[in-house]
């Protein structure tokens, strides 16, 4: 009766919305979840940082076709292999009306570094951030780097003076000390906050003063959000008109959108890899029946439990063949994939066998996180997943909450979980940004012996290699391939790794899920393969 309520209320405020005086160029959308937070830096998650992207703006930004634009930074070069220069476009004004300048740049640089911060592997620690003026900042490293600004796209420059004025502390995780940043911004972007309702709704208006704003390719005034959990609420709020877009559209219900008159549903495959990630480093895990020791350190049971996945029935009965199954932790697409790798076969008999040599014969129990509104059939999959272990003899518990509550159980600093559900998009769109972030050890620093359990708030590499796999010569080879400038010797150490992780089932990769968004007619955009929305590209025509 309680959930029935919520979305009684939230179709309300939909209704509401819908009837209030018709603006030619009200862009409405809803999603299955809301934005973490305001504050740029304290979740690396696709949809709340693509969303801030239409508030903030890096020195770089991504274009529909995920090419690399200037942004706040109109031009850059390399003035020796180890230092690049970025000259930064001057005229830029903060939301407030406050200039942006390189102070910005390097107070942004500071606050990346912060303990509370998700983007920490933005920068590498040996980067020096340097104002040659108020116009110009040298990025100058240890080593060559020739992807240093690949990450850059959803790296957003905030205010010095702003932050400073509302005495903020860095960036603050969910559950923490709230900060101003948390429920309100200062961008530079192309949209400015007007009001935030967490959970509820969030308005944004065009910003007039927009440095790109002679340029925009879109003809939106205003955006009303609104954050819809329950599928079948979400689907009617765009069957009824009263939403321009949703995001996802539940699969089953793509055919019902596609043959109501005045809507549509664009589909296509995502750069996304969906996975489950095991506790590899407590010496006993937090949710299971094994006390004294971890069955996940061994190898035996790792390759069981992949072994248990049956992929096509995941794909055609819970993906309803909208995902692509994967043996790689990157997409087609991203730089290093390569399809010659493949999936370690499904054979129960083989899986049983595999526990029974291990020592677990008769199996064990084992609790499963997973969010039910982050990613496509989310919680379907948990549960799958979990039926397709307990035939094994793999007895699973699966704990399904709001994407807020699950990022903050199992992410760190707490890192509360045994197995975890959980998707990655490499913002650089190149394979060494998920080898560094989940398959290098996770360590305070490059010269850190052994990686700090109680310190993963503050770990650069592995930032979210939240299982604690660890492989020194995994960690050589990717000290490597951050160097290498030979795109084919980069790509031979690349395919180096893959070989490694893959052979020691580092992760339990599942697939690459599809996008399904549904749109209104009269609605003109783009579709992202990063699963990002655009505002820019928005048309409204009715």
């Amino acid at each position: 009766m309680q959930k029935f309520r919520i979305y009684a209320i939230l179709a309300a405020g939909l209704l509401a919305s819908s009837v209030l005086p018709a603006h030619s160029a009200t862009l409405r959308f809803g999603a299955q979840g809301d934005v973490t937070s305001f504050d740029p830096y304290v979740i690396d998650e696709t949809f709340s940082s693509g969303f801030l992207g239409n508030v903030y703006e890096g020195l770089v930004r991504r274009a529909a076709d995920l090419s690399i634009e200037p942004a706040l930074a109109e031009s850059w070069e390399t003035v020796s292999p180890t230092h690049w220069r970025f000259h930064l476009r001057k005229g830029v004004k903060f939301h407030d009306g406050s200039p942006f300048t390189a102070d910005d740049v390097l107070f942004s640089a500071e606050r990346l570094r912060a303990p509370g911060s998700d983007f920490k592997n933005r920068l590498s620690p040996d980067t020096k951030v340097i104002k040659v003026d108020d116009y110009t900042v040298d990025f100058v490293t240890d080593a060559p780097n020739p992807i240093i600004y690949y990450q850059w796209g959803n790296w957003y420059m905030m205010s010095k003076a702003w932050a400073e004025k509302h005495n903020d502390h860095g960036p603050q995780k969910a559950g923490g000390e709230e900060s101003f940043a948390t429920l309100n911004e200062n961008g530079t972007g192309a949209f400015k906050l007007t009001s935030r309702e967490p959970g509820i709704k969030t308005v944004l208006v065009a910003n007039p003063d927009w440095w790109g704003a002679s340029s925009r390719q879109d003809n939106v005034t205003d955006v009303i959000f609104t954050p819809i959990p329950n599928s079948a609420t979400r689907v009617a709020a765009l069957l009824s008109g009263q939403l321009d877009m949703i995001t996802p559209v539940p699969l089953q219900d793509i055919d019902r959108i596609k043959a109501n008159p005045g809507t549509k549903v664009i589909t296509g495959p995502e750069l996304r890899t969906v996975y489950i990630f095991m506790d590899q480093f407590r010496p006993e895990l937090l949710y299971s029946n094994i006390k004294g020791k971890n069955p996940l350190k061994d190898h035996r049971v790792r390759e069981a439990l992949y072994r248990a996945i049956d992929i096509e029935a995941l794909k055609s009965k819970v993906m309803r063949g909208m995902s692509t199954p994967t043996a790689l932790m990157v997409a087609p697409g991203i730089n290093g994939s390569d399809p010659s790798f493949k999936r370690i076969p499904y054979d129960p008999a083989k899986a049983k066998a595999l526990l029974a040599e291990a020592g677990y014969p008769d199996g064990f129990e084992i609790g499963l996180d997973c969010p039910n509104d982050r990613y496509v059939n989310d919680e379907a999959i948990c549960v799958a997943v979990g039926n397709m272990f307990a035939k094994v003899g793999v007895k699973v518990k699966v704990n399904a909450q709001t994407k807020s509550k699950f990022f903050e159980k199992v992410l760190a600093p707490k890192l509360d979980f045994s197995l975890g559900l959980i998707g990655s998009t490499p913002p650089s769109f190149d394979s060494w940004a998920p080898i560094n972030s989940l398959h290098q050890c996770p360590r305070v620093s490059p010269s850190s012996e052994v990686w700090a359990e109680g310190e993963r708030d503050k770990v650069t590499n592995g930032k979210s290699n939240y299982g604690g796999y660890c492989n020194p010569e995994v960690d050589k080879l990717a000290d490597q391939i951050l160097k290498e400038t030979d795109q084919t010797k980069r790509n031979d150490l690349i395919k180096q790794v893959w070989t490694i992780t893959t052979g020691d089932i580092a992760y339990l990769p599942l697939h690459q899920q599809w996008l399904a968004w549904g749109v209104r007619d009269g609605i003109e955009l783009k579709q992202r393969a990063d699963d990002v929305f655009d505002w820019r590209y928005v048309k409204i025509t009715k």
